[in-house]
């Protein structure tokens, strides 16, 4: 507080310094009073505009992103985030880049690593350097040191999510347009399940593994590949007229996003965007002097466009895990010194539900970088692991908008100001969440939302603000696009996020419209989880939706269900085929059987009924059945059973 106090004062001084100076032509009595007067502003504006110099300085950093984002913009060839990798390896080639388990890696090292990577790339019969490659990887080095040798050899990259299978598998591959496919030889079944349709489609697919370098190619049956490639290939730089076809407008990698309908969609995201990404970090003051702990998937937005491309930019060390892990977390963070972890809003609970202990605040982390955190876990985690300074943000894969939180209010996802708003113009509309659409007067444009009150976060596209959408999906990109919003002929981005506005101009997400819902961090499309749970026999019929349980974050899948004629329902059977085809986030954890699925006019599903009614039996006539992991079964959900997930005594 002091130190922020003396901020505000020494800037208050520096502003009125050239106003002093004009008034030294007058008497001494008046200029003496004047300039009392003066120093009394800043505690002034402290008290009536508490928030004036943040925004200030928040709009000086903004400015400041945009003058180096416009220079590198201006350099030729075109400067891509490739090229700040390659400026950080020859400025410091032996800082940290990596370090994974026992093995550490300098910048030298990635860019010698990805450089043999890429060549042996090259060597691969139906390889074409420029061309798509879809990466099926967990969090490892493989996964970055491939990506940048991709980048230096031309190729967007479709990330795809490592949990999917079969025909989810089948629809991300197809829809990113990729001729390659290179996944970890620890998802060698994954892609054994797909290769017969991935073989006649002519495509080329290399497993990758670890080494004492990084990455070996191994082979996949009868593909042509040999597993010492890599560490036999020179590591000397890639030619850069590989990638002198690649333009700001070029994809640099599609990053898969859950509609309110169907299949994921591969968000396309261009150079030009991932450039601009590279100062999420530097904006929240990282430096090459922090080391960034990231247990994210980096297939994800977070993951990969904050974690991996922010610390290029930065310079800073990454201290990658494979996944999260809530017991693992803060001695990981002793161990190597972190000073900076991303999140979001589970991984903040979690670590707030482990057993206390009297080293919780003996750490190094000071800043904390993320989305989806509750209030009441905001002040818990600041109250048990001391003063860890929260940077929370809200931004999407595919959108035109985000905010940050530079003030540090605990509940908002951002502030708005004015130097925002003018170069992201957005507004709340009101909207008809049974009708599943915005309200509109009687000119058919959108009403405005008040300040206060909830509404649908909708940014106006503009060429500072563009919206790519989704590659190969028209018909989605189209249903992003609200026209005529405030004026006949314009058009906004649909976020499809429910948020409120203060006087203070803080920003609140409320929740999401349409059918996608959000647990364990991952977006779950409810069509794709309709569409497998009736692939299995005892089941005609599914409405997915979520529902939300006491103490966690998000909602929990459930679907309402109607049996196939003359069949009985099998929780077993349907266990089993859910852990076959879906990833655990997107299973279903509540089973309601019901004799139909009610449906509107134009058949579609009314699912407002179901949510409000949730999983309680109390209020549910028909059958309710749980996932139970011990009985690998869906078993009958009992009063007890609904008691203790509600009171917390059973955890999902």
């Amino acid at each position: 507080m002091v130190v922020s106090l003396l901020s505000v004062l020494l800037s208050s001084v520096l502003l009125l310094v050239p106003l002093l100076l004009s008034f030294s032509s007058l008497p001494s009595p008046l200029l003496l009073l004047l300039s009392s007067l003066l120093l009394f502003v800043p505690l002034l504006v402290q008290s009536f505009c508490p928030y004036l110099w943040m925004d200030l300085l928040y709009c000086l950093d903004l400015l400041q992103i945009l003058v180096r984002f416009l220079w590198r913009r201006n350099r030729r060839p075109p400067f891509l985030v490739l090229d700040r990798f390659l400026e950080q390896t020859q400025a410091h080639p032996d800082q940290v880049f990596l370090v994974f388990d026992t093995h550490t890696f300098t910048y030298r090292d990635a860019d010698r690593t990805s450089n043999r990577v890429a060549h042996a790339l090259r060597s691969e019969p139906g390889f074409r350097t420029g061309a798509t490659v879809a990466l099926l990887m967990g969090n490892e080095p493989a996964f970055m040191f491939t990506w940048l040798a991709l980048a230096k050899l031309g190729c967007p990259v479709a990330l795809l999510n490592q949990h999917i299978r079969t025909r989810s598998l089948l629809h991300c591959f197809n829809c990113s347009r990729a001729t390659v496919l290179l996944a970890s030889v620890e998802l060698r079944e994954a892609v054994e399940e797909v290769w017969p349709t991935l073989s006649q489609q002519g495509v080329t697919v290399l497993l990758m593994g670890g080494s004492q370098q990084g990455v070996t190619i191994l082979p996949l049956r009868g593909v042509h590949s040999t597993w010492d490639k890599v560490d036999q290939a020179p590591d000397t730089p890639v030619p850069r007229s590989l990638r002198s076809h690649m333009t700001f407008n070029s994809p640099a990698v599609y990053i898969y996003t859950s509609g309110t309908t169907g299949l994921p969609k591969a968000a396309v995201v261009t150079q030009n965007r991932l450039l601009t990404a590279l100062a999420v970090l530097s904006s929240n003051g990282v430096s090459a002097r922090d080391v960034l702990y990231l247990n994210l998937p980096l297939y994800h937005t977070a993951g990969f466009i904050i974690g991996f491309i922010g610390s290029i930019e930065t310079g800073s060390t990454i201290v990658l895990k494979r996944k999260f892990s809530a017991s693992q977390f803060w001695d990981d963070c002793r161990k190597h010194r972190v000073t900076v972890i991303q999140y979001i809003g589970e991984v903040m609970r979690y670590l707030c539900s482990t057993p206390k202990r009297h080293d919780d605040q003996d750490h190094s982390v000071r800043l904390a970088i993320g989305n989806g955190i509750r209030a009441e876990v905001w002040r818990e985690f600041l109250q048990r692991f001391g003063n860890i300074h929260i940077r929370e943000f809200y931004a999407s894969t595919e959108g035109n908008i985000g905010f940050v939180n530079y003030a540090g209010k605990i509940g908002a996802i951002g502030r708005v100001n004015f130097l925002h708003l003018k170069l992201f113009p957005f507004t709340l509309i009101k909207y008809d969440t049974e009708r599943d659409e915005p309200v509109r007067d009687k000119n058919g444009l959108c009403v405005e939302s008040k300040k206060g009150e909830t509404g649908l976060l909708v940014s106006m596209i503009t060429d500072i603000a563009p919206f790519v959408g989704y590659t190969q999906n028209e018909e989605q990109t189209e249903r992003k696009r609200l026209r005529d919003v405030l004026k006949k002929g314009d058009m906004y981005f649909n976020s499809g996020d429910l948020m409120r506005l203060d006087q203070d101009n803080f920003i609140y997400f409320q929740d999401r419209v349409g059918d996608t819902f959000r647990w364990k961090g991952e977006n779950v499309a409810t069509t794709e989880v309709s569409d497998i749970l009736t692939m299995n026999k005892c089941l005609k019929e599914a409405s997915v939706y979520g529902v939300q349980v006491p103490g966690h974050e998000g909602r929990i899948g459930m679907a309402a269900v109607t049996l196939t004629d003359g069949v009985e329902f099998d929780g077993v059977h349907l266990y089993d085929h859910v852990v076959r085809y879906l990833p655990s986030y997107a299973r279903p954890y509540f089973i309601r059987i019901q004799d139909t699925v009610a449906v509107t006019g134009t058949f579609k599903q009314m699912k407002v009924k179901l949510v409000e009614e949730g999983f309680d039996p109390a209020r549910i006539q028909e059958p309710v059945y749980v996932l139970d992991h011990t009985e690998n079964s869906y078993v009958r959900l009992s009063h007890h059973v609904y008691s203790c997930i509600t009171s917390g005594h059973i955890r999902l």
